[in-house]
C-alpha cells in the first residue's frame, strides 16, 4: 500500500478502491451515459414502446406484432433491428421465423416499474 502526501505534508493512507456497483448511477462513464440517454430516446418512440411492451408477453413473432399493433410488418422488423442494436429485445430463431422477447429481466423490470409509476400518477389526480 502506497501513501501520498498532501499539501499539509502528511502521511495519508490512499483512499480505499470503491468498488463499482451496478446501481451506482455515479459509476457510470460518460459513455455509458450516452448509451443510457439512446437507449430512453429509443424507447421514446410511441411504436417502439409499444412493441416493447407486447414482447413483454413473451416470444411473439413479427407478423403477430404487426397484427396486433396494426403496425406494417417491415416497420415492426425495422423498430426490432434498433431494438435489437440495443439489447432490449431479443430474438429466437425457431424453423424460419424469429420469436422477439424482452431482451432480460432488467429492461422487463424498468418497463413494469415506470408503467406502475404512470398508473399511480393517474389514481393520485
Amino acid at each position: 500500500m502506497t501513501s501520498h502526501k498532501p499539501r499539509g505534508g502528511k502521511d495519508v493512507p490512499p483512499a480505499p478502491a470503491r468498488e463499482q456497483d451496478a446501481g451506482d448511477a455515479f459509476a457510470l462513464s460518460q459513455n455509458d451515459v450516452t448509451i443510457l440517454a439512446e437507449t430512453f430516446r429509443l424507447l421514446g418512440d410511441p411504436s417502439r414502446l409499444r412493441i416493447m411492451l407486447c414482447c413483454m408477453k413473451g416470444s411473439t413473432s413479427v407478423g403477430e406484432i404487426a397484427d396486433s399493433l396494426e403496425l406494417s410488418q417491415s416497420l415492426v422488423s425495422h423498430h426490432l433491428r434498433l431494438l435489437r442494436g440495443a439489447r432490449l429485445v431479443k430474438g429466437v430463431r425457431r424453423a424460419k421465423h424469429i420469436f422477439y422477447e424482452v431482451a432480460d429481466q432488467h429492461v422487463s423490470q424498468v418497463l413494469q416499474d415506470m408503467a406502475s409509476h404512470i398508473v399511480e400518477e393517474q389514481a393520485d389526480d
